[in-house]
Order: structure tokens, then sequence, then C-alpha cells
């Protein structure tokens, strides 16, 4: 695996060198230009706590606060990132997958000239500019037909077409609320909905696959028809809550402003408990709940990591020291680091202003709440970040934020929404801002560029925070005030705020509710408590595996991948990532193994004009379609067929009787 791993870097390394031989090293600062323009807009929005807030509970947050703590969530990432560079920057090893497309298209754009100069890739004579335009071409047309003219290319479950009343075929081969079974889609925004199957490493892509197959097509479904937890009556997949007659559960009968946003335990016990489909129980909550093997993982596989981090804090230190950073920067071009201390200011800092704004604006989180938060982010971040740095893939924390908050400020729905943004959205932030120090040595290392000194882009990233906490802010108001339907079902052009939907539901399960009564015996969900322990003990059996039987397959096992993986379902769909796992098998192990040559010249550039099209295609889409209500001229079978099935509807394996209800 470890192999793999470097495999994909040195050719990344190799293609960037041979370009500069082939150009003759004629760049110019545009380059450089280029990646600071990158990095400033790279910082983004995680907007579904605000979403969350306003959209679900009716809380409309001042611009005050929405400014401070959403300033505040990015710095905290900030220095993160900064405060553990040791462990996640420094070290030669990491990766960082993520960004090989950015680095590829911007030499790919800096070198427009290189055409028939070949060195190892004699067998392909396009050059990569040309193949990132006429790919970008294709795809940016090719999107209008799943986007806009023919939907249903984008949920091509046809033997649910065929069959749209059978609950079972519908289950099995729906990509709306089924299995998924048969992968079938031409839009590559489903395919890439966990990000782009072409710069996951294969090893990882593997291990996801596996988890998909063994915990969603073995387990949840041995769960669902058996009726574990009363999820019969329920859709099979959905990323939303359901009350005791399997309706959709309406949260303002127990939470509203006129409770002050804390459970009314009377209309509770009235109402009903919430009860969740099998893969929403299982994935967001029961697979969750095995975050503990990341930090076992990470001291069993990556403890070397930290010991060589710890020895270097040291030098960080003297680095920091008035007159010291240049003798002890680690830079062979003499370019001194940024020292510890601007961190540390910048951390204080950002405390002070997310304690403030849960204070004055009192939205139940109290300062020793934001302490909190950001322990557990500091807890948990390096383990994070090695994952990502190496997979590319995101674990979650977001339910052990959720189950701490729970205890502590039980009923209260604002503070858990807020605790799981100091404590776990701060983290997302930090791993964005730690691959921006660090891959791109791929591109300013081997690229005859002017390079962009550590202290300068300290600067760069601090405007980019700004910035984006300030246009991203606009837009996201704009957007809740001038969408029609916005976070619903009725939504144009799918603006239902998947995410917010997801995160509001987690909040209310323990927000409100709290894992206290959640977990009571009567309800039935105790049971995913043993996820802890799973998740605790199944790193050391797989590493001691591993460490007996190198040459083996335990080698290959990803422990924090295969039961972590799948952390975006929902709102992600079992299609999601099957397809994903379908493209991302087929370009990094098939074509990558028969023709190695191609793949080093052209996977990178081919997953950004990808990405890159489909999305601008999407916005003018939006912009000229959908947002002046001329999508509503358009209605034929192509657009609607996908959307008279069961799958569609979310249809239950079992019906509840009229008048009846489940559960208690």
């Amino acid at each position: 695996m470890e192999a793999n791993k470097d495999k994909d870097i040195n050719l990344l390394e190799q293609s960037i060198r041979e370009k500069e031989v082939q150009d003759g090293n004629n760049t110019d600062s545009g380059n450089s230009e280029h990646v600071l323009i990158f990095i400033i807009i790279y910082v983004r929005l995680g907007a579904d706590v605000l979403t969350e807030q306003q959209m679900f509970y009716g809380y409309k947050a001042e611009w005050g606060f929405q400014i401070l703590i959403t300033f505040s969530t990015f710095l905290i990432g900030f220095c993160l990132a900064g405060l553990f560079r040791a462990i996640v920057v420094v070290p030669p090893e990491l990766i960082w997958p993520g960004v090989l497309g950015v680095t590829a298209l911007t030499t790919t754009l800096h070198h427009v000239n290189q055409e028939q100069v070949q060195v190892r890739y004699n067998t392909w004579k396009m050059s990569r500019y040309a193949f990132f335009t006429i790919a970008f071409c294709v795809s940016f047309c090719w999107y209008w037909f799943p986007g806009f003219i023919f939907p249903a290319l984008s949920y091509f479950s046809f033997p649910c077409w065929i069959k749209p009343e059978s609950k079972v075929v519908n289950q099995i081969f729906g990509m709306s609320s089924g299995m998924g079974l048969l992968p079938i889609t031409f839009d590559w925004s489903q395919i890439s909905y966990v990000g782009s199957p072409l710069l996951i490493p294969s090893w990882a892509v593997l291990n996801v696959f596996i988890s998909l197959v063994f915990w969603i097509w073995i387990v949840a479904v041995a769960c669902y028809y058996t009726n574990v937890w009363n999820t019969g009556y329920l859709p099979f997949q959905s990323s939303q809550v359901f009350d005791n007659t399997g309706n959709t559960y309406q949260v303002k009968k127990i939470v509203n402003a006129a409770s002050g946003y804390k459970l009314d335990v009377k209309k509770y016990l009235a109402y009903s408990p919430v009860y969740m489909p099998v893969t929403y129980a299982l994935n967001m909550f029961g697979l969750s709940f095995t975050t503990l093997s990341l930090l076992v993982w990470a001291l069993l596989e990556k403890r070397q990591v930290m010991v060589d981090a710890a020895k270097r804090v040291p030098r960080l230190v003297l680095e920091s020291l008035p007159g010291r950073s240049r003798e002890y920067s680690e830079d062979e071009r003499g370019d001194p680091d940024v020292p510890l201390w601007w961190y540390l200011v910048a951390c204080i800092v950002a405390l002070f202003m997310a304690m403030f704004a849960v204070q004055w604006w009192q939205v139940e989180l109290r300062w020793y709440g934001v302490l909190l938060a950001c322990a557990v982010a500091v807890v948990f971040y390096p383990a994070l970040a090695l994952v990502y740095a190496t997979s590319n893939l995101k674990i979650n924390i977001d339910i052990f934020c959720r189950i701490v908050a729970g205890f502590v400020f039980e009923g209260k729905v604002l503070a858990n929404i807020w605790f799981f943004d100091i404590g776990y959205i701060t983290t997302i932030k930090g791993l964005y801002f730690a691959q921006d120090r660090s891959p791109f040595r791929l591109l300013l290392d081997y690229a005859d560029t002017p390079k962009i000194p550590q202290r300068k882009l300290f600067l760069v990233q601090c405007v980019g925070m700004l910035v984006g906490t300030l246009s991203s802010l606009g837009v996201l108001n704009w957007a809740m005030n001038h969408i029609a339907g916005i976070c619903t079902s009725a939504a144009v052009n799918g603006f239902s705020c998947p995410y917010s939907s997801t995160h509001f539901n987690t909040s209310l399960i323990w927000g409100a509710v709290g894992p206290r009564r959640y977990f009571s015996n009567h309800i039935g969900y105790s049971a995913l408590l043993y996820f802890f322990i799973i998740g605790a003990i199944l790193p050391i059996p797989v590493y001691d595996m591993a460490r007996r039987y190198p040459k083996s397959l335990w080698k290959r096992v990803h422990v924090p991948l295969f039961i972590g993986g799948l952390n975006y379902l929902p709102p992600a769909m079992e299609m999601n990532y099957s397809s994903w796992a379908v493209a991302g098998l087929t370009f990094g192990w098939l074509i990558r193994k028969r023709l190695p040559s191609w793949w080093s010249k052209y996977n990178f550039v081919l997953s950004s004009a990808m990405d890159s099209s489909v999305g601008i295609a999407g916005a003018l889409i939006f912009l000229t379609i959908y947002f002046t209500g001329a999508s509503k001229h358009l209605n034929w079978w192509g657009t609607e067929v996908h959307k008279n099935t069961c799958d569609w509807k979310g249809c239950a394996y079992l019906s509840v009787p009229k008048g009846r209800k489940f559960g208690m």
C-alpha cells in the first residue's frame, strides 16, 4: 500500500519535471500568482450550521454573529494546521492527493507550448493543455443533458422505471432511497459527489467499497428486512427522520421559538420518539461511534510520525525566537518559517471572538462549551489529518461532538449545533489549510517559478479567510432570501440543502432529545453503543496481522476507512459511493495498470477538466434556466420518469396500518 502511495506522487513529480525540460524552463510569475489565487478562493465556508439554524429552526442570526462565528471557525482551523504542522505538513511522506488535480492543471496552463518533445510519453502525443481543453468542452456540453434536458440520466435505474410500483425492485436498484445495486449514472456530479474518484488512491477506494458492501449491502439489508429498530416501516435510505406513523418528523411540535429552542418534554412524550432509516442509524450513528478507531489507529500505525514531530518541536520553538528563524529554517532556500507564536496569537483571537459571539447573542452555547469543543478538535485533528493527507478522504467526528454536547447541554439544540461547528467544522477547515501549505511543494519545488515564502502564504490565507467569510455570507443570505423553496423538497435545481437537513436531524436527536433519552432501552438504539467498543478494539488485531504477515492483504486494510469511509451517507446515496468506486478503480487500478503512461500524463488533468466544467455548467444552468423560471417549460418523459417510482417516493417495505403506530 505504501508503495502504491509513493507511485502516485512520483509519477506526478516526474511529469512536472519533464514539462520543465520540454518547455525549456520558460515560465513566469503567473504560475505562483495562480497558486495564490487558488489558495484564497479555496478558503470556503461550510454554511450548513447557519442554514440549519435559520431554515430549519427559524432562528435568524444577526450579521454580527454570522461574521464573528464564521471567521472564528476559519481562524481556529487555520491555527490547528499551523500548530500541528510538524505532524501534518513537514513529513515528506504525506501526499495530500486532493490537490494533485489543481497542481497538474496549474502546470498545464502554464506550459501551453509543450507539444512534440516527449521524454516519457512517446505513445501519447497530445499535450495536456489540448487534452484539458477537449475534455472540458465535451464535459461542459454533456452536463446540460443530466443537469437540465434529461435529468433521468443522473438516476439511470431503469429496472425501477419498468417496475415503478414494486417496493422490492425499487429498494434493490433504486438510487434515491434504495441500495443502488445497479450504479449506472451519466452525471459526473453524482459520481464525484463525495470527491473526484480520480484523485483517490486505489487502495483507499477499495477499502471504502468493501465498507459499502459489508455495512450497507449486507448488514443494513439484513437489519432492514428483519425490521430491526422498526426500520422496515421507513425508507431504506433517507436523510430524513420519522415519527411512529412513518411520516416525516414534525420538529416544531417539540422544539420552537416559543419553547426557547429547547425540548418540550411533555410534547415530545405525547408525540413520538425519533426513528431513523436503517442506513442513517447504522452509518451516521453506529459507524460514527467508531471514531475512537482513529486515535487507536494513529497510535499504532503513525506513532513514528508523531515521535519525529515531537523531536521537531524544539526546532520550531527556536525558529519562533527573534533573529533565529532563518538560521533554523528547514527550507533549503533560507525562507524563514512562520513562528509558532503567530499561530498562538491567532488562536487567542479566534477563541475570544467565538466566546464573545456565543455569549452576546445567546445561542445557548456558553464560553466553556467553546473551550471544550476546541479540546475535542485538538485531540482528533492530527489523526484526521494523517488519514486525509494520504487518502483524500475525511473521517467524521461530528457524532462524537454531538454526543458530548448532548450530555453537557441537554435539550438545547442551538448549543448542540454550534458545539458541532467549533468541534468538527474547525478540523475540516484545518485540513484544507494544511493542504494549502503542504502539497504545493510539488508545483513550487519542481516548476521553475518564483517561490512563495511561508510568511506570505500565511498572509494570503488570512486574506482568504476574511474574503471568504464576507463573500460566502453574502451569497448564503442572498440564496436563503431569493431562491424559491430553498431547503425543501420543492427547491429548484436541487437546492434542498441536503447537508444542512442531515445535520438538522442529527442535532434534533442529540441536541433536543439528547443521548440519555435516545439510548433508553424502550427505543432500541442502545445496541449502537457497542460500536464504541468495536472502534477501540478493531485496529489492534488488524495491526497485529499486518505486522505478522507484511505481504498479505492485511497490509492493505485501513480500519478508519473501512468503518468511517462512508461519512457522507446520508445525504449521499449508495449509488454515489458505488459509481464513485467503479470510476476510481477503473482509473486508479485498471487504466493505471494497463496504460500507465496515459494515466500519469492525463489522469489528474482529466479530473480538473471534469470538475471545473461541471461546476461552471451547473452555475450557468441555474442562473439562466432555473432561477429565471424557464425550466417550467420543459416537461417530458426524461424529466419525470425517475420521479414516478417507489424509489423516488421513498416507499417503505412494511406499511403502517391506518390509525396505528409502530414502536412505542
